[in-house]
């Protein structure tokens, strides 16, 4: 038996999922109140984070409002990036300070559009 599940045919360990959920905590925690940036007024939920390499974090966040006040929000958070990466390494006691990118998530959007086109392709019937 090896260690370290270098086995054949055993998966590699879950650890790139458990850290991305303790990210998401945390960012979410600091999200909540930490980060003082008055373009972060607007709702932010993190839908998903994503870890491929353990060197880049993304998180994938849906934001509220017009337009322009989403991309004021994704501004905020771009330019707290950096203070979150700091943090992260800080709480969860990594050895690599991983590179966090924010990305709009438009799955929901997306997936309204579909409902969308299926609805004019195939009508509800009444009844």
């Amino acid at each position: 038996m090896s260690v370290g599940g270098s086995e054949p045919g055993r998966r590699p360990g879950h650890r790139p999922e458990r850290v991305a959920e303790e990210i998401r905590n945390e960012v979410s925690l600091m999200l909540a109140g930490e980060l003082k940036d008055p373009r972060l007024a607007a709702p932010v939920i993190i839908t998903e984070v994503r870890m491929t390499n353990m060197r880049t974090v993304r998180v994938f966040v849906e934001l509220a409002g017009s337009k322009e006040e989403r991309a004021t929000t994704l501004a905020g958070l771009k330019a707290a990036a950096g203070y979150v990466r700091h943090e992260l390494v800080e709480r969860l006691q990594l050895r690599r300070a991983p590179e966090v990118l924010f990305i709009p998530d438009q799955s929901q959007e997306y997936a309204r559009r579909i409902n969308d086109l299926l609805r004019e392709v195939n009508p509800p019937e009444k009844s």
